[in-house]
């Protein structure tokens, strides 16, 4: 479910379709995301999620859907 929901998310975000995406695309090589589209995805994934603001250094590790996936499932 987290999956599914953040697929679209990341979708919407990056103007892509949500069957390319895998647990392994990453954000750099596949979508071409800079830091601050990271920052403003995971702001989405904040309000989306009912989660509290990303650590910083949370937000440095995350290069993959994957990476967020296990980011959101460990706080929810």
């Amino acid at each position: 479910m987290v999956f599914e929901k953040l697929s679209k998310l990341i979708a919407e975000h990056f103007s892509i379709d949500v069957e390319d995406i895998t647990m392994d695309t990453s954000f750099v090589e596949d979508l071409n995301a800079d830091s601050i589209d990271i920052m403003d995805l995971m702001l989405s994934v904040e309000e989306e999620f009912g989660l509290d603001e990303v650590e910083e250094s949370a937000m440095e590790s995350i290069k993959t859907v994957g990476d967020v996936v296990g980011y959101i499932s460990d706080r929810i």
